[in-house]
């Protein structure tokens, strides 16, 4: 106490060191101990003391609305501390333990410091569970994501961080707390995604959500019965206001100004405080929208109200200016055109409800569930364009009239618990493409047999988990290709067209021994990773996902994965073996990564008993990742993007080579190179700030995601290492700090490399290409072609093996393997001897059927 006397001026009233600190004013003790100090609104300024600490039976500290300033002191380990109000002063920084180990912490408050430094919610709090009764630090420096915990706190009510830097969406555990005030609003760049999540916070009072960029629209808030302020004013909000909003009892006050709501304007009670301007509704005043808009915007609610629809239907006449909408007079919509916009989300049946409707074009999006049965009732329909999505369920009878086209729909037409199905009949255009399909098919492996035969005979493998072949039965219209086989106990199971296995589920419960944990081998967010054995001896991982793929974002994720994995093959993307839907099961079976992940060599190597990576080996995995994405992004048939590139991905075989796996979040880029908007997914320290904050992706946030992959790689870091100061905690912020002081970067470098100049001088160039990578401005990053040019030389120089050598390595070419695997084993025959013909120069070889 005579610490904190000494930093303080004036000195407080009452205070001094002639008399002891319990008869001083503002202080109340217990058995001749401090239990509560109260400075509140007292017009002192200085520093609080560390010394604090040492107070052990401090129950409360009150020093709000003064001037205080300097480094917060650390309250860890205070264990009777129960309110902490620190709001309105000067404060600069934030102690990394500052809140750790406070088990009766209920009240906490540093609101209004707007001098900190950037520091981020601890996750540590959920290790004592205090509990938390209100949470306030708005105007407070914070960044990064709202952690996912606030679940784990049931008396918190009160939960105050507007005007910081928060990105990402609110998370889950909202929906399962017990918040009654919610203040998230105008935040720096802006928190993204839906809203929805407040449907499920049934006990809220007070929501303010303004000034961030949510998109989506309103949750039906019908059971939020105590909510008097609604505050969801200059946000991206799309689709039409639920009418349960104007019927809750208690609403005094709502804004939903300067958003992109459509349908009719909302009537509430006069009682009630409104402000709707700046949307898109369909008139000026309430009341119903014309039959033909209704139905349009039912058709925009089954895709989640995409803004590019919301923006340009406006209005009440859908033929006046309504973009991918063309009518005929007198107002008769005949062609909705809505292919290739990467929408998600249902077809609606309303479409049925625009009777003169005659092309309808969902093509190539990523649109799931069924077709519906009520469009086969538009007696005017002549073409129906449904293909390249991911669709489910039965295919409707449509007549002959209509030219109907689905094909390149995974799942659609087959019977999911079996994986088999047939489909209707019916006119259309998928019986060609088959046929040219089956050609495609045969002409690859007649491309096959006859490099194979260029090179030699070799020996068969008798191992294999897939077989495949091709035999005539009459003319080539009745070509068939066999299925390969998956054998387990002597049963064969068969593939589908598509090229993957259904495997039952009883196979892959054998595999694992029955999901037991002695076969795990990871887990996340997405389930859990088993190793499993099949009878024949191939190891493979099954990915077992998480119970919550049975709902829609889960299951979109799981057909996203199987039908980007049939579409793509390539030596540096882990390969899909087969998958299975049983019940409530989601499961992907993969070929088997024996080293695990790069994230394990890189920051666990100890604990798993690696040795440590040497700089070799990294920069030849980095090479191997960045070929993975250059294909991805311009090498494949379509330009993808992957999302989710980082250390976790990146899985490693025997001979330390890598794969990229987990393409849940891959997305198809648009043909136009340009950026398209997506709700916001990947990892916290892996993201890049465009896309964290407009959810606007291109190709550079795999750059981004990458160049920060190659810093781990460099200096053995984590992303984001919360154990560690402010300062260092989110490392491209450091790595760039020290890029631009180069004299600092052998103390940034791994300790575990073995230091040469030689290798200095590579570290250092891959480096430059690490800050280059994870430029704030996109545009300012490279692309990954110049990438693989500028690593090649770093990696081991190639030379192509020998026939010896590839018969020891790869065990020779068994005509019976799996197509994808023949065509990449006979592709690095075909590059051995290219690249010989070319003297060593790269030769970029995708393999793509």
């Amino acid at each position: 106490m005579s610490k904190l006397l000494a930093a303080l001026s004036p000195t407080p009233s009452g205070w001094s060191t002639s008399t002891h600190p319990c008869t001083w004013d503002y202080v109340e003790c217990q058995s001749g101990n401090v239990v509560i100090i109260s400075l509140a609104s007292q017009s002192i300024s200085g520093e609080l003391p560390s010394e604090l600490t040492h107070l052990a039976s401090l129950r409360s500290l009150s020093v709000r609305q003064n001037f205080l300033s300097g480094r917060l002191p650390s309250f860890a380990n205070m264990s009777r501390l129960e309110r902490l109000n620190l709001d309105s002063n000067e404060f600069s920084s934030i102690p990394q333990d500052f809140l750790l180990g406070l088990p009766n912490l209920r009240i906490f408050n540093v609101s209004d410091n707007h001098k900190l430094s950037p520091w981020q919610i601890p996750s540590y709090l959920t290790q004592s569970t205090p509990p938390l009764e209100s949470f306030s630090a708005s105007n407070a420096s914070i960044t990064g994501v709202i952690p996912n915990f606030f679940d784990s706190f049931p008396n918190l009510q009160n939960l105050e961080l507007s005007y910081n830097n928060l990105t990402g969406s609110l998370p889950g555990s909202f929906g399962r707390s017990e918040i009654q005030n919610l203040w998230l609003n105008n935040q720096k760049q802006g928190l993204s995604g839906t809203i929805d999540v407040l449907s499920s916070m049934t006990q809220l009072s007070q929501v303010w959500l303004h000034a961030n960029a949510f998109t989506g629209p309103i949750p039906d808030l019908s059971k939020c019965v105590n909510l008097f302020d609604l505050q969801l004013a200059d946000n991206q909000l799309t689709g039409v206001v639920p009418v349960s909003i104007t019927a809750l009892p208690k609403l005094v006050n709502i804004n939903l100004q300067n958003n992109n709501l459509q349908g009719p304007m909302p009537e509430f009670g006069n009682n009630v405080k409104i402000n709707v301007f700046g949307n898109s509704f369909c008139i000026g005043a309430p009341g119903p929208c014309d039959s033909k808009v209704t139905a349009l915007l039912a058709v925009a609610e089954g895709l989640g109200y995409p803004i590019t629809l919301a923006q340009s239907w406006v209005g009440n006449d859908v033929c006046f200016d309504w973009a991918f909408i063309s009518c005929e007079a007198p107002g008769n919509v005949i062609t909705v055109n809505l292919q290739k916009h990467h929408f998600s989300g249902t077809i609606s049946p309303a479409l049925a409800n625009l009777t003169s409707l005659r092309n309808l074009y969902l093509n190539d999006n990523n649109l799931t569930g069924p077709i519906p049965e009520s469009l086969t009732t538009l007696r005017n329909l002549k073409v129906l364009e449904v293909s390249n999505n991911n669709l489910s369920g039965p295919i409707p009878v449509f007549p002959s009239s209509v030219n109907f086209s689905h094909g390149g729909n995974l799942f659609l037409g087959k019977n999911v618990s079996t994986g088999g199905g047939s489909p209707g009949s019916g006119r259309n255009s998928n019986g060609s493409s088959i046929s040219a399909e089956i050609k495609i098919v045969v002409g690859v492996i007649s491309f096959i047999v006859g490099m194979v035969m260029a090179f030699g005979s070799y020996k068969y493998s008798k191992k294999r988990l897939h077989k495949m072949m091709v035999s005539e039965k009459g003319t080539a219209a009745s070509t068939e290709i066999k299925k390969r086989d998956i054998v387990d106990g002597g049963r064969n199971f068969s593939a589908h067209e598509d090229g993957n296995i259904a495997i039952p589920i009883q196979v892959l419960e054998k595999a694992t021994n029955f999901f037991s944990e002695e076969n795990v081998l990871g887990s996340g967010g997405y389930g859990v990773v088993y190793l499993g054995e099949l009878d024949d001896g191939t190891k493979v991982a099954v990915k077992k996902m998480k119970d919550g793929a049975t709902h829609t974002k889960g299951m979109n994720e799981f057909q996203a994965e199987i039908a980007f994995l049939t579409k793509v093959r390539h030596r540096n993307l882990v390969a899909l073996i087969g998958y299975c839907i049983n019940d409530n099961n989601r499961l992907l079976v993969y070929e088997y990564m024996p080293q695990g992940t790069l994230g394990h060599h890189l920051f666990e190597w100890e604990k798993h008993g690696f040795d440590p990576l040497t700089w070799k080996q990294r920069v030849t995995i980095a090479l191997d990742v960045a070929r993975a994405i250059e294909y991805l992004h311009s090498l494949a048939h379509q330009s993808f993007i992957h999302r989710d590139i980082k250390s976790s991905n990146i899985l490693l075989s025997d001979d330390m080579r890598a794969k990229v796996a987990d393409f849940g979040l891959v997305r198809k880029a648009p043909n136009d190179k340009s950026s398209f908007e997506t709700q916001v997914a990947g990892t916290f320290g892996y993201l890049a700030p465009e896309y964290a904050t407009t959810g606007r992706a291109t190709n550079k946030v795999d750059v981004y995601a990458f160049g920060v992959v190659l810093m781990e790689i460099i200096t053995g870091k984590k992303a984001v290492d919360e154990t560690l100061p402010d300062e260092t905690c989110h490392l491209v912020t450091w790595f760039h700090k020290i890029i631009r002081k180069s004299h600092n970067l052998k103390n940034t470098i791994d300790r575990t490399f073995d230091l040469d100049d030689q290798t200095f001088e590579s570290i250092s160039k891959v480096a430059e290409l690490a800050a280059h990578c994870t430029a704030d401005k996109y545009f300012l990053r490279p692309t990954m072609e110049h990438v693989v040019n500028v690593l090649g030389p770093f990696a081991n120089k190639w030379k192509p093996l020998r026939p010896e050598e590839i018969e020891k390595k790869y065990g020779g070419l068994d005509i019976h393997m799996s197509l994808p695997l023949a065509f990449e084993y006979s592709s690095i025959e075909s590059l051995s001897f290219t690249e010989a013909k070319l003297n060593g120069h790269r030769l970029n070889q995708s393999a793509h059927f």
